[in-house]
């Protein structure tokens, strides 16, 4: 069987091969035409929703807060509810006694209560979701240890006080301090210890009333922020090196044995003064000088002596003398 085969032969082909800068030119429209359809807002957002992924979409903190808030009511209505189905026992766990000098601050779910402080008398407290802290209000003494300072003229003394304070707001007390009374404490030895140091050993020792307001002015200054209101400090004892003790001993009564001299001249001189005078006066009168020889006798007699030994004046003797010779 023989098929016929037509074989056309066209002198120009219905299509042609593209040329290198026909092949750029085309490369060129594309993306123009791709950078205006990724300009236009639909395609834009489009685009953004292809290529983001769910899984880098976090929430924003005002979200998690309003949830924590929800969750809040659900969990305060869940305590009520246990509350009201426990009652009359429930009541054993939700009040609680707060004494005279006492007051308590409330944290629900972590936040601190609004208000003041809750005292005296009964608080509610509630379950599960209400902790809390009670803050005794009396005044706390502290004995501050002996602390070693060196003064400013360069002498090593222990000086011990006392501090009396008083927490003044519980809330800032538990809120800006994790311990307010421990606190205090190590505050009032660093100014002790600071307050001294800028004094000689003669300002310590002279003027402790001036130390101690300074100390309780600059403590108090620090401890406002804690709730702490400082009352009084007091400088209990300064004790001095043995040393120094002995030197200063010795100095003291070298200057009281000093001071007793000059008195003792000093009453010497006004002494014989007196008896310069007396002389004097006993010389211009003869008379005196007889009433003198005869007090003399009456206390010569007066002490019950058995041998009484008369003084006689000279000039008595003076006539018998002439006479012998």
């Amino acid at each position: 069987m023989t098929s016929n085969t037509v074989v056309h032969f066209c002198s120009k082909p219905d299509y042609e091969i593209p040329s290198t800068a026909h092949r750029a030119s085309t490369a060129s429209n594309a993306a123009s035409s791709a950078e205006t359809e990724m300009s236009s807002p639909g395609m834009h957002k489009e685009t953004k929703q292809q290529w983001a992924s769910p899984s880098v979409q976090s929430d924003s903190p005002a979200d998690f807060e309003i949830i924590g808030i929800w969750f809040g009511y659900i969990l305060t209505g869940l305590s009520w509810f246990i509350v009201a189905i426990t009652f009359p026992f429930s009541m054993c766990f939700c009040l609680k006694v707060v004494k005279e000098y006492e007051r308590v601050v409330i944290f629900r779910l972590g936040r601190l209560m609004p208000g003041v402080a809750r005292g005296p008398g009964l608080v509610f407290i509630m379950p599960c979701i209400d902790t809390y802290r009670k803050i005794d209000l009396r005044v706390v003494s502290y004995a501050v240890p002996p602390q070693e300072i060196l003064s400013k003229d360069s002498v090593t003394v222990s000086v011990d006080a006392v501090v009396y304070f008083r927490t003044s707001d519980p809330i800032a007390a538990v809120n800006n301090v994790d311990d307010a009374i421990y606190s205090t404490k190590l505050l009032a030895q660093t100014t002790l210890r600071n307050a001294l140091g800028m004094k000689t050993l003669t300002e310590m020792l002279c003027e402790r009333e001036a130390i101690a307001q300074l100390t309780e002015t600059i403590l108090d200054e620090g401890t406002e922020h804690w709730g702490i209101k400082v009352e009084r400090v007091e400088v209990k004892d300064i004790r001095l090196p043995q040393q120094l003790t002995r030197a200063m001993a010795a100095e003291a009564e070298a200057a009281r044995e000093a001071r007793a001299k000059v008195v003792a001249a000093e009453g010497e001189m006004k002494a014989s003064r007196a008896l310069k005078e007396a002389a004097d006066v006993l010389a211009d009168s003869p008379v005196a000088i007889q009433l003198r020889h005869l007090q003399a006798l009456s206390s010569i007699a007066a002490e019950h002596n058995s041998t009484i030994v008369f003084p006689v004046p000279i000039d008595l003797f003076g006539s018998f003398m002439k006479k012998d010779k």
